[in-house]
């Protein structure tokens, strides 16, 4: 299993120190930086996955830091070091894009709770949005296909009032697509959109992790922190892999959309919140309360207005305008200035091909096309075997596929392994030349198992 990588970065020598020694017994590999422009040059050379970082430092605030890392990779979890605890800054942190907070003085546990929480996940689960707005919006909701049609129409008319809403579909169907949406086109935009991912964090720290904790509620619990409901207040929060959650949690979930109240771990003072609710689940929940794992009345709370989003292959209609928006988006991230076309038979077998991951596995495979492609034009050759397979027009026999497979993979090599070489080991300039995210070429340094 690979190990996770975490740069430290304060000014304090005494912090860096102990906070180096604390994560490096748990099995962590720890990096330091005395200050901001220090913690970039590290991360230019290094795939680092999480970054620990004080706000107050000399050269460069830790906000500062955020905004230039969150520009070159923003998958990379970030947790902010702060002085003051009030839920204005949680806010702050969360919008800034951080991953989570920790306040001064802290706990080590509290800190290693923090980390586990993005480990686990291993991306964002969580995070904060003014109006819920995410990059190029206005086309994520749009569509040809009818049955597109009635979700989206569906979901602003139940944007304008405060009914909780129940989101379900397949993986990758566009659920926190859908959420966002709502929320942007709700009276609430202006206020808090805090997402949550119930799947990806443990159920002893996703309760913590929802509803807040007092001082002294549990060993590290040093001060006292908000939950998300507490910065959702007057806004919306986004409970996504709702299925996921234990039966105790459920109780305590039925509780906040009865009365909304709730008190943090530890605490006996009930807080109110007004909060909208939207959940989701690829899980048949109905089905699941006959087999005594969820919760009957919690669902019934949930499943005030279900919204059914269709799979990909219920609506090809947009798959043209899809693999479009996604080869210019996947070209743009990557720095790439050459538009590319789908070659029309490469279109025809993207047609074929059933879609079981629907548009996040649309999304990555347009993203694999772009790198992939020597030029403006995506050849079928770029596709990967089971949708080339898909399309009868070209298919390989099983005897020409791991030789085709071979040759790639030792064209892509020598390129990387040239780009790392050119570029001194800077691994944004890497990634910058052959035109892909730093994400994308961490994978594929793994996989050659190159220099990382």
């Amino acid at each position: 299993m690979k190990q996770t990588k975490i740069l430290v970065v304060d000014d304090e020598m005494n912090v860096r120190l102990l906070l180096s020694k604390i994560l490096s017994k748990e099995g962590y590999i720890i990096y330091t930086a005395c200050d901001g422009v220090e913690a970039l040059e590290v991360f230019q050379t290094t795939s680092i996955d999480i970054i620990i970082s004080d706000i107050k430092m000399p050269k460069m605030t830790g906000i500062e830091l955020l905004h230039e890392i969150k520009q070159i990779d923003p998958d990379v979890g970030f947790i902010l070091i702060t002085a003051f605890a009030t839920t204005e800054t949680a806010i702050d942190a969360l919008k800034s894009g951080a991953q989570d907070y920790v306040t001064k003085p802290f706990d080590f546990s509290e800190i290693l709770m923090a980390v586990k929480k993005i480990s686990f996940s291993g991306q964002q689960s969580y995070n904060y949005s003014s109006n819920g707005s995410i990059s190029n919006e206005d086309f994520k909701t749009k569509s040809k296909s009818l049955k597109m049609q009635e979700v989206l129409q569906l979901s602003r008319q139940v944007a304008a009032v405060n009914s909780t809403v129940l989101l379900t579909g397949e993986t990758g169907t566009g659920k926190e697509v859908i959420s966002s949406a709502i929320h942007r086109w709700s009276p609430r935009s202006s206020k808090p959109f805090i997402k949550v991912n119930c799947g990806a964090i443990p159920d002893n720290l996703l309760e913590s992790e929802l509803f807040g904790y007092e001082k002294g509620a549990f060993t590290g619990a040093v001060t006292s922190k908000p939950g998300r409901f507490e910065l959702a207040d007057k806004g919306t929060i986004f409970l996504d892999e709702i299925g996921d959650i234990s039966p105790s949690l459920q109780v305590k979930l039925l509780r906040v959309l009865q009365e909304k109240t709730f008190e943090r771990l530890g605490g006996i003072r009930s807080i109110t919140v007004n909060v909208r609710i939207i959940a989701a689940t690829n899980k048949n929940l109905l089905e699941e309360v006959k087999k005594g794992n969820f919760r009957e009345d919690l669902y019934y709370r949930l499943n005030v207005v279900p919204i059914h989003l269709p799979p990909l292959r219920e609506r090809k209609e947009d798959l043209e305008d899809l693999i479009a928006f996604f080869l210019e988006n996947s070209a743009n991230i990557s720095g790439i200035h050459n538009p590319k076309i789908m070659n029309p038979d490469a279109l025809e077998c993207l047609n074929k091909y059933n879609w079981p991951g629907n548009i996040r596995e649309l999304e990555n495979i347009m993203e694999r096309c772009v790198v992939i492609s020597s030029s403006s034009l995506v050849n079928i050759s770029c596709l990967p075997y089971e949708i080339r397979e898909a399309g009868n027009s070209y298919a390989p026999t099983n005897d020409q596929e791991p030789l085709l497979n071979s040759a790639i993979d030792a064209i892509e090599h020598e390129v990387i392994q040239k780009a790392l070489i050119e570029a001194n080991g800077n691994k944004t300039k890497a990634s910058l030349a052959l035109g892909i995210s730093r994400r994308s070429l961490h994978r594929k340094l793994q996989k050659y198992e190159l220099q990382d």
